[in-house]
């Protein structure tokens, strides 16, 4: 598996023969130029997730993509997009993709709670080869072998960013969701996670533009 990250909550995972870009939203920068792509996947409806300013010039650059997101994504921009709810199995390729969670973290009890797919990625045998939670922290039934994880959010503690990265307990993680600060206070939370997460887990940055192997 090779993962590409362009800032933010945006990655683009190449397995199995298959190239899925994830959450090109507002923070993330370096996508623009994809093509070839075989799917684009969105978690939820928040511009740092899906830039309204860039999706369009990206979908005419990859008329093959299929376009994956959550529900209330799916209702607001209509066709070709597909929604993809919690417990939905779906194949691209030779990836099979499941579909959980299904609501986005709180951010205050005043703000209505949205959608937020979680996207597994895998094979029927190994459902979650690596996961994408968007703004959720909802922990997966199966074994994770690699875990995109929300390290700085408005929504999020750090101590609750730890104990999601316990809870899920994947063989690899690397931090998204971290473009709200400067490239100086990446390093507390960086720090945290890769200190306090459990100890099998490797813990791996990822940096803007630039790719790893797992």
């Amino acid at each position: 598996m090779r993962i590409a990250h362009f800032g933010h909550s945006c990655i683009l995972v190449e397995l199995n023969g298959s190239k899925i870009l994830f959450d090109p939203g507002s923070f993330s920068h370096g996508f623009e130029g994809l093509t070839g792509l075989t799917a684009i996947a969105v978690t939820h409806q928040h511009p740092d997730h899906i830039c309204p300013n860039r999706i369009e010039a990206l979908i005419e650059a990859n008329p093959q993509a299929r376009l994956l997101c959550d529900p209330q994504t799916a209702l607001l921009r209509g066709e070709p997009w597909e929604a993809v709810h919690a417990g939905n199995v779906i194949e691209v390729g030779d990836v099979q993709i499941t579909g959980g969670g299904g609501r986005h973290a709180v951010i205050h009890p005043e703000i209505p709670v949205i959608d937020n797919t979680v996207f597994q990625l895998g094979t029927p045998d190994d459902p979650s080869q690596l996961v994408h939670p968007g703004d959720s922290l909802w922990v997966p039934p199966t074994p994770v072998d690699v875990l995109a994880i929300p390290a700085v959010a408005p929504w999020m503690r750090i101590s609750e960013a730890v104990d999601y990265l316990r809870a899920v307990n994947p063989r690899a993680a690397f931090p998204i969701h971290y473009g709200i600060i400067t490239p100086e206070a990446q390093g507390i939370y960086f720090g945290r996670l890769s200190e306090m997460g459990p100890a099998n887990t490797e813990f791996t940055i990822i940096e803007p533009e630039d790719h790893a192997e797992f």
